[in-house]
C-alpha cells in the first residue's frame, strides 16, 4: 500500500522489451528510493506498483507486464524521463495522503492549467467509466500523487473532468509541475468507492455480478 506522498523524482535509464513476450524491464536511478531497498520490494512509479528485480546502488530494475505497458503511461517512458517514486508504507507508518494501491484505473489527460499566484489549478479529462468515482473534496492519485479534488464536471456532461490545486511543494517536487496540456497521467480513484459499488451490485440478484465494476477495454492494470 502507498499514500500518494512522493519521495523523489527518479530518472529513467531504459525501458527494454523482453524478446520472448510482451513484457519489459524498466531501469531507473533513484538515490533516495534505492537506499535500503531489497529484491522484491515494491515501488510506485508514476502511481504504478512495480517490484524491484535488481538493485545496484541507486540503479533499480523493475519488471513490467504487457498489460501494464498497454493500460498505463509506463509504455511511453523514455531514457531521461522523470518519474514520481514512492516506497510502500511500513506497518505503523503515517498515512499522510490517502490509501493508494498502485493499481491504475485509467489514463487521464491534462486539459488546462492556470497560475493562481503561489499555486496552480489543473483540469484533467477523465474516462467516462471513472467519473462516477470522483467526488469534490474526495481523493485521487494522479501519477501517484495524492490530491484533493476541488471541482468536478456534472454527471450529464459528454466530456468528464475534474480539477485539483497544486501547492508550491507539489509543483516543485513532482512531475506534475512540468506537465503540459495534452500530457497523459495515470489515475487511481478511491478504492472505497469501487468496493461500495461492488457491494451494491449484489443487492440486485438479477444484475450480473460484474456489471458494475467488471474490466472493460481500456481499463488499466
Amino acid at each position: 500500500m502507498f499514500t500518494g506522498i512522493v519521495a523523489e523524482q527518479g530518472s529513467v535509464k531504459s525501458l527494454k522489451p523482453n524478446n520472448d513476450d510482451d513484457s519489459a524491464v524498466l531501469v531507473i536511478t533513484a538515490p533516495k528510493t534505492g537506499a535500503g531497498l531489497e529484491l522484491g520490494g515494491s515501488i510506485a512509479v508514476n502511481g504504478v506498483c512495480l517490484t524491484a528485480t535488481a538493485v545496484d546502488g541507486d540503479r533499480i530494475s523493475l519488471d513490467v507486464m504487457g498489460e501494464t505497458l498497454d493500460r498505463t503511461t509506463t509504455g511511453n517512458l523514455r531514457p531521461g524521463s522523470n518519474v514520481n517514486l514512492e516506497r510502500c508504507v511500513p506497518a505503523g507508518g503515517r498515512l499522510d495522503g490517502h490509501v493508494v494501491q498502485g493499481h491504475v484505473d485509467g489514463v487521464g489527460e491534462l486539459l488546462e492549467r492556470e497560475n493562481r499566484g503561489s499555486w496552480e489549478r489543473l483540469r484533467f479529462a477523465v474516462p467516462q467509466r471513472l467519473a462516477r468515482y470522483i467526488a469534490e473534496k474526495g481523493s485521487i492519485a494522479v501519477d501517484g500523487v495524492s490530491l484533493t479534488v476541488s471541482g468536478v464536471s456534472n454527471a450529464g456532461e459528454p466530456e468528464q473532468w475534474f480539477e485539483v490545486g497544486l501547492i508550491p511543494t507539489t509543483l516543485a517536487e513532482t512531475g506534475l509541475g512540468q506537465l503540459k496540456p495534452g500530457g497523459a497521467v495515470n489515475l487511481e480513484v478511491d478504492v472505497l468507492a469501487k468496493y461500495a459499488e461492488r457491494l451494491l451490485a449484489f443487492t440486485n440478484p438479477r444484475k450480473p455480478a460484474n456489471a458494475a465494476v467488471g474490466r472493460q477495454d481500456g481499463d488499466a492494470a
